[in-house]
């Protein structure tokens, strides 16, 4: 046999796989970032959340006005069927109350946050009837009930 066709030993092992040193590295850094981000990911979805109210709240002050034009005047028949638990399906987040009783041309909507609901120390939301907007007790008729 030819003494170059003879296989000779392999004196450098090519690296196959990741050391365990840099793997915790990456595990580090992974956690770092997950800390970061999960709690900016639930305050936006609090923030969406807060946000479907608010719009939901908007939708029932143009019924109560569109009923009472119908009718002609403010009374609780305007506020049938509104109220109660939001959203309407899957997990109910507030309970949607009216003020005064019985309703007059100075009407509020009152969103409770559901005890034991991810929004429970969110605040409670109110709109009125001149679109004065309350989260807990900020009032302003601009968007700031949304920060």
């Amino acid at each position: 046999m030819n003494r170059d066709m003879r296989k000779l030993p392999s004196t450098s092992n090519p690296q196959l796989g990741f050391t365990l040193m840099e793997l915790m590295i990456v595990v580090t850094i992974i956690g770092i970032l997950a800390a970061i981000a999960y709690p900016n990911y639930q305050h936006y979805i609090m923030k969406s959340k807060r946000t479907d109210m608010m719009s939901e709240m908007h939708n029932i002050a143009a019924q109560i006005e569109s009923r009472k034009l119908a009718e002609g005047t403010y009374s609780n028949t305007l506020i049938t069927g509104l109220g109660g638990d939001f959203p309407r399906q899957g997990t109910a987040l507030y309970t949607i109350t009216f003020t005064p009783n019985p309703l007059t041309s100075e009407w509020s909507i009152i969103a409770t946050p559901k005890t034991g609901s991810q929004m429970v120390n969110d605040g409670i939301l109110s709109l009125n009837h001149q679109n004065n907007k309350c989260r807990g007790s900020v009032c302003d008729i601009g968007n700031n009930w949304n920060d």
